[in-house]
């Protein structure tokens, strides 16, 4: 069995009193692109950083390439390209400088440095401003010579924390398709808040929340979900609604007004057979108007929301009851 590319078992991270991870275990295979997702202070970016070698763990392992963070933190940096959230970069210098002197520190070989450099910059969009200081190119540009800089030495392991943060619609696209390009030629773990950009190149996706994985699943398991079919039809909402019910292929019917005469359903079936077409043609028997019919999947959007929202119920129920006020009258 071939070792992964990332390899992380019951990694801690303190700060103080607070958790920030909190016994965090999972793994990357080779050529795997890992969407890693959470709210705010979930944790992401402490783990990208313990990965990446900037901080050290409270407790726990991590291997990269079979190198551990720990003890081989120079191996580890030798086979990953990490693009943090906030891209430090040298202000003074100009972008074909600055790149070049990354690839320098990197190792890459000077014979072909040149061609490397320029294979980077047009593959991130930034040959246009290759002549320009970094100081004065905005937060998106900057961002994209990071994703350049970690490119460089074409690393086994990419790590990037928001790669899109910054960016205007038209460079989102143009990143994800690279980053979605780069899938399968190098193992991606990369976080963002942005969920639909995540449906576009995931093959797994991560989320984290309070320091804890709670949920993992690939994208096939995903789309092999149980899809529902959502209706609008014109006619007697009681009368469409019992007739749905009693539908050999349908397991439940959820209903919500629209209009006087038209009503929204969800309808769940008992498989994962595409009955569309047979409920369409038996309504259209009955004399319903059917306005709407179309397939609804699980989207990462409403998994995100469902994890999310139960550690918010959990919270809830924990809490204390509320009491009310001493409204006893002063002696």
């Amino acid at each position: 069995m071939q070792t992964p590319a990332i390899n992380v078992q019951n990694l801690s991270k303190n700060y103080g009193t607070v958790q920030a991870v909190d016994d965090v275990t999972f793994q990357v295979a080779h050529g795997e692109l890992v969407g890693f997702l959470g709210p705010n202070g979930a944790g992401k970016s402490t783990c990208m950083r313990i990965l990446t070698t900037w901080l050290p763990a409270s407790s726990g392992y991590a291997w990269l390439n079979g190198y551990d963070v720990m003890y081989q933190s120079m191996e580890v940096r030798k086979c990953i390209g990490y693009l943090p959230e906030s891209v430090p970069v040298y202000g003074e210098m100009r972008v074909r400088e600055y790149l070049a002197y990354r690839a320098k520190l990197k190792g890459v070989e000077r014979r072909g440095r040149t061609a490397r450099i320029d294979n980077c910059m047009a593959k991130c969009r930034v040959k246009e401003v290759q002549n320009r200081l970094l100081s004065t190119l905005s937060k998106g540009y900057r961002q994209r010579v990071g994703l350049a800089d970690a490119l460089l030495a074409d690393p086994p392991i990419l790590i990037f924390d928001e790669p899109t943060s910054g960016l205007d619609p038209v460079q989102i696209g143009e990143t994800l398709a690279t980053i979605k390009e780069l899938g399968g030629q190098h193992t991606i773990l990369f976080s963002t808040h942005v969920l639909p950009e995540v449906e576009k190149v995931y093959d797994r996706v991560i989320i984290i929340d309070k320091g804890r994985i709670k949920y993992d699943e690939t994208k096939k398991a995903i789309d092999a979900q149980e899809a529902s079919y959502l209706l609008d039809i014109r006619g007697p909402a009681d009368a469409v609604t019992a007739f749905l019910r009693e539908q050999p292929e349908v397991a439940s019917v959820e209903a919500a007004p629209i209009e006087s005469d038209l009503t929204a359903f969800e309808v769940r079936s008992r498989d994962r057979k595409d009955y569309r077409e047979a409920l369409a043609g038996r309504i259209a028997t009955k004399g319903w108007g059917l306005r709407r019919v179309e397939v609804k999947r699980p989207s990462l959007e409403a998994i995100f929301n469902n994890v999310v929202q139960q550690r918010y119920q959990v919270e809830v129920a924990g809490s204390p009851a509320p009491t009310e006020p001493d409204k006893t009258p002063a002696a």
